[in-house]
């Protein structure tokens, strides 16, 4: 096992879900009184090992069509698009009054 390659990973995973809806909607769930927080936890658990599996699996398929050069470029440009639409909804909700 690659243990830098699991830190790295770990790392980078736990700082991108740290207040992100996934954790929020959680919290949501959890603060319920008659929850069963273990419930809870096994389900939000469950469901991120389901779309990490889903992501190393479409990693691996995806790698043998493209470079991780072109790889890293296509997320770069995702990720940039999804803060540019996230600016532009932010301005379009703030002059929309």
């Amino acid at each position: 096992m690659d243990y830098k390659i699991l830190f790295t990973v770990f790392v980078t995973v736990f700082i991108a879900e740290l207040g992100d809806k996934t954790q929020l909607a959680t919290m949501l769930f959890a603060s319920g009184q008659n929850v069963s927080r273990w419930s809870v936890f096994l389900g939000s658990a469950l469901a991120l090992i389901t779309t990490s599996a889903l992501g190393v699996l479409a990693g691996g398929l995806i790698s043998k069509y493209l470079s991780e050069k072109h790889l890293s470029i296509i997320a770069g440009l995702g990720f940039i698009a999804v803060g540019c639409w996230t600016l532009l909804k932010v301005f379009w909700l703030v002059n929309k009054d």
